[in-house]
């Protein structure tokens, strides 16, 4: 048998074409024939995805074209003898490879988690006999027996059915259990629609059935995912894309004023080793080492604010990617819905009325045309909320808190809760009207009965598909007694039920014990009941919202399409028009990317075609977001920009794939996330302005007084050295200590309302926009002009070169103190934010300006870094001149916002 036999289908011939075609019969395999086919298929086993070793992610934290520099800038002060700088540096270097370490150093169990999918045991049909093997020794070829309970161990064609029911939720994410049997299929049927195939990893949930082993290991449905997953690589952030261009321009704006310093130096006769010094106190002054740090703060920071929201983030750079999410790809059961299948309608002759409450509470009334109707005994509406309520095998309890706790199908769950909204309960009927006999629901009969006892005598009552109720009726119930049936009529009302999306089952009884009846005939038919999986609280707000934030929503579904598009409609997204999964197999890329742009409803989607979506949609330039539970989406879980993954109803698959875990389960959650994500990207953008502010006032300070000293203005010493206007140790005391708490203390700062009512930040746009870079060059330049102020200041009067270059540096620390308050909103005055809304930035103020005062004074840092204590007219200039810094931000912004008018 070769192996390509495995890659056929099955579902579309019948059973003795496929005994034939997997060179097998009823009676299973021989031994033998199990062992070659092992050889050439391969254990029934999920093959594991590569991990990456810690040395990998360790090499990977120095490959940033910022870290280049600082690594060259290392060796430099190394080679020339300034130890002191060059512990310095490799401390920084240091500190940022262990904060991006950490970040990166997970496993990736996603195909660990696809492996356990496979069932440990099996039980099969070789050489004649039934015996329990090892899942994983399983072939094509090889016939299974399954029961409730089962986990089916591979891709099975079925051969006998007996009332089987099969969860597919895993794979379709459908969110009742299907019928399944024996008959052949169409060709073209989608995986969730091969109602004889029953795929690896789902479970049977009632019945009994006997297949043949089609596919098994990679080749099955679930290997076919593994496969997407291991070949699906993740999205780079929008964040980390920023960053590799910031870094880009801050490395080629070191080099090309680095080597303009090197040749000016050498051709004023400079030593070699002093211009290497100005080349890195340049380096250092531009890389705003700290940002890694405030980034890993802010991010962290979200983390834990978004913990409290019910989002569990597991990968630091995923909260950013939220805050330029423009589509949101959401599953619909468990996510949009509540996973809860509940009666909202019941039709019978004398009209429609509605059920109200929400799943799984018992509380609710029936309401006929807005009014609140009591459901009397004897009438129609009675008599089809009792025909649910009997014809059933669910069962249901209350749990701790007070909520209905089922055992059995979602479906048969919610006619018993509508039920008890009516008054009736089942166990307490069973008592005083006992089961004579019941017939199981089976795919080819489409209907269950289940026989009582009344007063001594026996009715028996009816549920299942509507078009086979009414076939089996020859009356309806009216309340008055029995009239004739107008089947047209009675199934319209079943197919206006049905466009609501809602599933609806028929009604009906007849006298007598017909349970043992091949073909029961001349029953009176009860009503119609009309349920659907609701959608949750607060999912239409959060909808809602999103498009407030210029955020487009997109349902995806394995569900039906009438389905899919009444929820949609419900809950306010666009359901104009519905895109099937059978029509996206026959769509182009480009016509895909054509309908995308302007359908958010996708019904009967394979796995596939959801990773396909998901990667045209970010081929067209959107940063997606995508929700799963099953393992059908893990791949385009993986592949988004960010995948949310259910806490509740997920699967150990979807949530490896996933960067953030709903522990609600809730879409509302998902905008909670936005809100954070956005906040976080808001606050790395004060944080970066405010460090790129310093480092552009350092590097024009340095240049400045390099070129002062060339033109004469300020003094070389007594070997014609050029004063360094600051040292590179100097340079990272302040972007590190300084700057860095005040920094971090700009990560803590909360959302401004107008972040939530504008478009998504464009992802191919810089990290700061373009008012932003200009405040930051305007505050740069001011900061030089005082730095180099206050050192030509001091230098001209006698000072020391230490003493002039403390007084500089001590009116960065206190320029970038008066800055960092204004950092606090892009747009609105200082004057405008609540000094108390942020106190960690006021104790980080403080903290900054007394830890330089102590440094200052403190002997091991003044030997280390350079610095003088400075006199009280030196601190008395400095007080004066810093806050011209808010000055100028306060004009700045007040001009943006009168231009922006």
């Amino acid at each position: 048998m070769e192996r390509p036999m495995a890659e056929r289908t099955w579902h579309d011939v019948p059973i003795e074409d496929v005994f034939d075609g997997l060179d097998t019969d009823r009676d299973g395999l021989a031994s033998a024939a199990v062992d070659e086919r092992l050889a050439i298929h391969g254990p029934n086993a999920i093959a594991k995805g590569e991990t990456t070793s810690p040395l990998r992610i360790l090499i990977h934290q120095f490959t940033s074209p910022l870290i280049y520099v600082l690594l060259v800038a290392l060796v430099v002060t190394v080679a020339i003898d300034h130890l002191t700088d060059a512990i310095v540096i490799a401390a920084v270097l240091v500190i940022n490879a262990t904060i991006g370490f950490v970040q990166e150093y997970r496993a990736e169990n996603a195909m660990a988690a696809l492996a356990s999918l496979v069932a440990p045991k099996a039980r099969v049909r070789r050489d004649g006999t039934v015996r329990e093997v090892d899942g994983s020794s399983l072939v094509p070829g090889d016939v299974v027996l399954l029961e409730s309970g089962d986990l089916v161990p591979a891709d099975v064609r079925l051969v006998e059915t007996n009332a089987l029911r099969i969860d597919n939720a895993i794979l379709t994410g459908e969110s009742v259990p299907v019928s399944l049997d024996a008959a052949p299929i169409g060709t073209d049927a989608p995986v969730g629609d091969r109602r004889n195939t029953a795929y690896m990893g789902t479970s049977v949930v009632s019945g009994r059935a006997v297949g043949v082993v089609v596919a098994t290991g990679g080749d099955t449905q679930i290997g076919a995912i593994a496969g997407e997953m291991r070949r699906t690589e993740r999205a780079a952030t929008p964040l980390q894309t920023r960053m590799h261009r910031f870094g880009n321009a801050i490395s080629v704006g070191i080099l090309g004023a680095g080597l303009l310093v090197f040749l000016i130096g050498l051709s004023q006769g400079l030593a070699v080793g002093d211009v290497f010094l100005l080349a890195v106190a340049l380096a250092v002054s531009a890389i705003p080492e700290g940002l890694p740090v405030v980034m890993t703060v802010a991010l962290a920071v979200s983390v834990r604010r978004m913990a409290g929201r019910n989002a569990i983030i597991r990968r630091l750079p995923a909260v950013e990617t939220l805050g330029s999410c423009s589509v949101i790809v959401s599953d619909k059961t468990g996510t949009i819905t509540e996973n809860r299948m509940a009666v909202t309608r019941v039709w019978t002759v004398d009209g429609l009325t509605e059920v109200t409450g929400t799943a799984p509470s018992s509380a609710g009334e029936f309401r006929r045309d807005g009014e609140s109707v009591s459901v009397e005994a004897g009438t129609p509406l009675y008599e089809a909320v009792l025909a649910g309520t009997l014809a059933n095998e669910a069962s249901l309890g209350t749990g701790p808190d007070g909520d209905v706790e089922s055992v059995g199908d979602p479906t048969e769950t919610a006619l018993l809760i509508a039920g008890r909204k009516a008054g009736i309960d089942r166990e307490a009927l069973l008592e005083l009207h006992p089961q004579v006999g019941s017939v199981p629901f089976e795919s080819d009969r489409r209907y269950a009965a289940s026989a009582h006892r009344f007063d001594g005598a026996v009715t028996t009552y009816f549920k299942g598909a509507p078009e086979r109720i009414v076939e089996l009726c020859d009356a309806v119930e009216t309340g008055d007694g029995r009239a004739p049936i107008d089947e047209a009529a009675v199934l319209e009302r079943a197919r206006e039920l049905a466009n609501e999306g809602l599933r609806v089952l028929g009604t009906a009884r007849t006298d007598g014990d017909v349970t043992d009846r091949e073909e029961p005939s001349g029953l009176t038919f009860l009503g119609f009941v009309g349920m659907i999986d609701p959608p949750r609280e607060g999912v239409r707000e959060a909808v809602a919202s999103c498009k407030r934030a210029g955020i487009r929503v997109l349902m995806v579904t394995g569900d039906h399409a009438d389905t899919a598009r009444a929820i949609a409609a419900d809950v306010g997204i666009d359901a104009d028009s519905v895109l099937t999964g059978t029509e996206v197999g026959t769509l182009s890329d480009d016509q895909l990317s054509e309908r995308l742009a302007s359908t958010s409803v996708l019904a009967r989607i394979s796995p596939t075609q959801k990773l396909r979506i998901v990667t045209r949609l970010q081929a067209d330039g959107e940063t997606v977001a995508v929700t799963g539970d099953g393992v059908n989406d893990a791949p385009a879980l993986k592949a988004a920009h960010i995948g949310a993954a259910m806490g509740i109803t997920g699967t150990d698959v979807a949530k490896e794939a996933s960067e953030m875990v709903l522990t609600d389960d809730d879409f509302s959650t998902i905008y909670a996330a936005v809100e954070e994500g956005r906040t976080v990207f808001s606050n790395i953008r004060k944080a970066t302005a405010f460090l790129l502010a310093t480092g552009v006032g350092l590097v024009l300070a340095i240049l400045a007084a390099f070129g002062l000293a060339i033109l004469g203005v300020l003094p070389r010493d007594a070997v014609g050295t050029f004063p360094l206007l600051v040292l590179p140790a100097q340079a990272l005391w302040l972007n590190v200590v300084n700057n860095g708490i005040q920094d971090v203390a700009l990560a803590f700062e909360p959302g401004e309302s107008e972040q939530f009512e504008r478009p998504p930040y464009d992802p191919d746009a810089g990290l700061l926009s373009a008012v932003l870079l200009e405040r930051t060059v305007l505050v740069g330049v001011l900061l030089a002009v005082l730095a180099v102020g206050t050192f030509w200041w001091e230098i001209t009067t006698d000072a020391t070169l230490p003493y002039a270059q403390t007084a500089a540096l001590t009116m960065m620390v206190v320029s970038m103190a008066m800055f960092v308050g204004t950092c606090r909103s892009e747009t609105r005055s200082v004057l405008a934010k609540n000094p108390l809304s942020n106190p960690l930035l006021l104790v980080g103020t403080a903290v900054a300006i007394s830890i330089h005062v102590g440094a200052m004074h403190f002997g091991p840092t003044q030997f280390l870094l350079g610095l003088e204590p400075i006199a009280a007219d030196t601190w008395v200039r400095i007080v004066l001149v810093a806050p011209s810094v808010i000055v100028l931000v306060e004009l700045h912004k007040l001009f943006r916002r009168r231009r922006g008018r």
